[in-house]
Formats: structure tokens, sequence, C-alpha cells
């Protein structure tokens, strides 16, 4: 497809389609805080940029920071888009960064940037880099602090029940709540509930005892199935999580992984259930990497929202 048929390439009818070209489109651009309605189309972009978001993503992000997701305009006609999610007066993550093809390299991807940075204020601010724009970024003062690794394949199946593992009901929720927080550098527990519950999203526990050793998620995508967070306390753990989860995904179809570097036996994981390496992204902050639960982080949530 050629990317520049912008409506096919973006999904998006005639009502919807760009404004066209204008030689001064900073001076009339606006960039504002936009509906979830209005975000979905920024959703379809991402899937034509081959990003994969989950069905449900939007919906359940969104209401974590509804004045962070910021649509670029000119004329009512929707162009550019980033994501700057304020988890915590500390902290604030940064994604779904795109300008409409026919609109790039006429200022207006800086112009949405600033209007971002803007909202998160002297928040630290983490994102995640394709190769292509990794020295971009580090000009605009982030620093790389390490890799992430997407693992796709269709997932050789264990056939085994998973020993201790359960799908996540309502008695679960403030657990695996409590267990989320040092895998992430904010407290979350509103948007864990969300993403645990959405419909499509297949969730799953490990209990030790009655205590949560670790959780993971799978939801379907634009394109296969994304396993996404898978949280445990060790590999035993991860394993029959991860076998749990594949489970519930349909026969032949794939599944996506993202797998921190600094944590190496996840990657061992990924390969051992036959998922091979399918790209890489650079995790960065404006400052030093928050301190995590490295050592239980299998997969990470989401590249384009943390």
């Amino acid at each position: 497809m050629d990317p520049l048929d912008t409506a096919a390439a973006y999904g998006i009818g005639d009502e919807h389609s760009a404004a066209p070209p204008h030689t001064d489109e900073v001076a009339l651009l606006s960039v504002d805080s936009t509906t979830l309605q209005d975000w979905l189309q920024v959703a379809q972009w991402a899937a034509a940029e081959g990003w994969n978001p989950g069905h449900r993503d939007a919906a359940c992000f969104h209401p974590t920071d509804p004045d962070g997701f910021l649509l670029g305009r000119i004329g009512g006609y929707p162009i550019s888009s980033v994501s700057v999610v304020n988890y915590a007066p500390n902290y604030a993550f940064l994604g779904f960064y795109l300008v409409h093809p026919e609109h790039r390299g006429n200022g207006i991807g800086l112009a949405t940037w600033r209007a971002g940075m803007l909202h998160a204020g002297d928040r630290l601010v983490g994102l995640d880099a394709v190769p292509a724009q990794r020295d971009t970024y580090r000009r605009s003062g982030f620093i790389p602090a390490y890799d992430t690794t997407r693992y796709a394949g269709v997932p050789v199946r264990s056939g085994a029940p998973a020993a201790g593992v359960v799908p996540v009901g309502p008695e679960h929720l403030a657990a695996v709540a409590a267990f989320d927080r040092p895998h992430f550098p904010a407290e979350r527990a509103a948007f864990v509930e969300r993403w645990l519950t959405a419909d499509g999203h297949r969730a799953h526990v490990r209990l030790v005892d009655g205590r949560v050793t670790g959780y993971g998620v799978v939801r379907p995508a634009q394109n296969g199935w994304r396993v996404g967070p898978l949280f445990a306390d060790d590999r035993a753990g991860a394993e029959a999580l991860f076998d749990a989860l594949v489970a519930d995904v349909p026969p032949g179809e794939q599944v996506f992984v993202d797998a921190p570097e600094p944590h190496a036996e996840s990657a061992a994981l990924a390969t051992s259930r036959g998922l091979r390496v399918d790209s890489v992204t650079t995790r960065m902050y404006t400052g030093p990497a928050p301190a995590t639960k490295t050592a239980g982080t299998w997969a990470v949530t989401s590249l384009e929202l943390g």
C-alpha cells in the first residue's frame, strides 16, 4: 500500500481525512486533549504503522489521564498525535507520537511533541524508541536505559495444566494490583483492574499458599495476540502463566511478547516456547531509570503506554 494513500492507510473515511497541506501549517495547528472516541482513530494510525495495538488498549489507558491523549488538528482535521500519560506526580510515559504522512517535515511533529512534554511538566518521562528515532530522542534529552525485544510466532503449547494458575476473578483484583506495584514505576491499581477485566482480555494469576506470585494477561491485537504484562517471581511461575495464557489463544494464531533486556531469562522463556525475534526498541528516560522489580518482569505491558 502506498503510505501516502492516507485515508486507506489509516482506515479513516473522507470526513476524517487529513487537512490539505499548507505552507504555514504550524501556525494553523491546535493541539488539545481528546476524547476516547477520537483517540480510536489514532489507534488505527498506529496499526497502519505496524505497531499492532491491542483492540481495547485505548479504552483501558485513556481514563488513567484523559488530558494526556493529545490530538493535533488543522481546521478540525486530525493530523498528529502524542500520548503523555501522567501516572504519578513524578512519572509519565510518552507514546503514540505520530504525524500524518502528508504533513511530515513541516514542524507539525515538533509542535505536537512540545505540547505533550508541557503536559508532563517536570516529571520523569519514559518512552520506547524504534531504532530510527533513538538519536532524535537523545537530542531531546532522553537517555537510553535498555533494549526490549519483541518475540513473535505461533507458540509451542505445553499441553499440561499450569499448577497453581487460575483465571483472575474479582477476589484477586486487589492482590494482583498490589503485586503489580513494584514491577512498574508508579501505582496504577485502577488501570490494572481495567486491564484485567476488559472485554477480550484473558488474565491469569499464580497462587502459592494463597499468595500471589505472578500474573499475566493476553489480549487480541490488530495482528494475533499480545502477552503483557507477565510478572512472576521465578521462571517456573512465568512458564506456568505463559502456558495458561497461550492456551486461551486460538490454535495457529501468532503471539507477541515484549521481553526487557535486563532480564535475560525473559528471552529464554520466549524462545523456549517457539517464538523468534521480531523487532527491537529502546527504553529511554529523561533522567535515571526508575527502580522496578526487573527480575520479575517477563513481558512489559505495552510499548506504547508503558
